[in-house]
């Protein structure tokens, strides 16, 4: 079965890690996408937003300027990208309230949303 809007991205979370779910279902087929492509790195990009959502590393951090922040499910959080290969990226909102990652984006090339202008 291809995951959803809303489905979680593996199994329950056990306690003290977070949840991992898809926005919406263009973000759960890019994850799928990815994950073809580069499994290894795919699952560590999991593990991280699982256990240490928001660490700041050159290859892990905050989206800035617009995209600083999302919404999803009602609530506005932060939005953090992962760079999982060189131009494959997760954006996703960790949403403190409900310790669960919203993954909005995810796929094999750069999105053109961070493009300079």
């Amino acid at each position: 079965m291809t995951p959803a809007r809303g489905d979680r991205a593996a199994p329950p979370a056990p306690r003290g890690h977070w949840e991992v779910r898809f926005a919406d279902a263009a973000s759960a087929k890019g994850w799928e996408s990815l994950a073809q492509q580069a499994r290894e790195n795919t699952y560590r990009a999991w593990v991280s937003m699982r256990t240490e959502p928001r660490p700041e590393t050159p290859r892990h951090h905050r989206l800035k300027g617009s995209l600083a922040h999302g919404t999803c499910r009602g609530q506005t959080c932060e939005q953090w990208q992962i760079e999982v290969t060189g131009g494959g990226r997760v954006w996703y909102l960790p949403d403190t309230a409900r310790e669960t990652c919203w993954i909005t984006f995810a796929g094999t090339a750069h999105p053109r949303a961070t493009d300079r202008r």
